[in-house]
């Protein structure tokens, strides 16, 4: 599971540069906020997951892991596209229900992230 996590915050960091660099060179800087979180949800904190599966491999083979897993890569998208929509000319609702139903969907999943942590995370020494 770890490493699933990991490969996908390399998506994440690749989407981040071009993203970064789609902004610069055409002088569109509104989505500057979309642009940290596409780095500091997408790519820092899916490899910081990452990196606990794969050194804590008893939580990374939970079903806790697996909902997490799956809420988070379906929320997070929807959040990320969400916060685009806000600068762009779509009805108001539909921005706010990708911006609400991804951004729950990702809250849910850091909370049994917790849970999970908390449960089966134990010290190696």
């Amino acid at each position: 599971m770890g490493a699933k996590w990991i490969k996908i915050s390399v998506m994440y960091l690749v989407i981040v540069l071009a993203f970064g660099l789609f902004m610069h060179y055409t002088i569109q800087l509104q989505w500057t906020a979309t642009h940290a979180h596409i780095g500091v949800v997408g790519w820092l904190t899916t490899g910081f997951i990452g990196l606990i599966y794969s050194i804590y491999k008893d939580a990374a083979e939970t079903g806790l892991a697996r909902a997490q897993f799956w809420l988070y890569n379906i929320g997070l998208p929807f959040l990320l596209v969400g916060m685009m929509m806000v600068y762009i000319d779509v009805p108001h609702w539909l921005f706010e229900l990708f911006v609400s139903g991804g951004g729950i969907a990702v809250g849910l999943s850091m909370l049994l992230f917790f849970v999970n942590v908390f449960k089966y995370v134990k010290s190696t020494s």
